[in-house]
């Protein structure tokens, strides 16, 4: 029988990200699956309190085993912005084109290291950690490749030589931010 994993999203791409690198031993379900609808205010300063702050609000409501991600890309010419406020930055409903056209614009001339950053918190009855993933990397000068989503047209990975818009899905997973951060959960938690 699957086991059933509950993750604090109600996200596509996350979703389909985390069933991919989960594979096919697991049902997934999440906000999604309940009979109401949730609405979790990201209040935290941090990825770390933002992802608790997700995980706490469905563990409460399903009394199951929980986890949610939190997750972003620091720009270290733009003071790590937009960091937690990834998915809001310039207002949710403007387009990842026209954000990474921004940020393109911002590091003109400077630095352009960045990161993307995971923290998956896990909650149960008895625990509340998190796990947190990075991978290096820089801005491109341009939008490159159309696989993945977010900030990934401009995210710029040295050993790849390319965007992580340009790589397939299980090159991405292998390095991603992500996956890092799952691959650490997964260590405490198997599957």
């Amino acid at each position: 029988m699957k086991k059933t994993v509950w993750i604090a999203t109600s996200n596509t791409h996350k979703l389909e990200e985390f069933a991919e690198m989960l594979g096919d031993q697991v049902t997934i379900k999440s906000f999604r699956d309940l009979k109401d609808p949730v609405e979790v205010e990201e209040n935290g300063t941090t990825f770390e309190a933002n992802a608790l702050i997700k995980a706490n609000a469905l563990y409460n409501i399903v009394h199951e085993p929980v986890f949610a991600d939190d997750s972003g890309i620091e720009v270290d010419a733009m003071d790590k912005m937009p960091g937690v406020y990834s998915a809001r930055f310039l207002g949710e409903d403007t387009s990842y084109d026209i954000k990474n056209e921004y940020i393109m614009k911002e590091v003109e001339g400077k630095d352009r290291t960045a990161r993307y950053v995971c923290v998956i918190a896990y909650v149960d009855e008895n625990t509340q950690k998190t796990y947190r993933g990075e991978v290096e990397g820089e801005i491109y000068d341009r939008q490159l490749g159309s696989n993945g989503f977010g900030y990934d047209p401009i995210f710029y990975y040295p050993p790849y030589k390319t965007t992580l818009a340009n790589v397939s899905d299980e090159k991405k997973h292998a390095i991603s931010h992500r996956g890092v951060a799952l691959r650490k959960y997964l260590e405490d938690h198997a599957l």
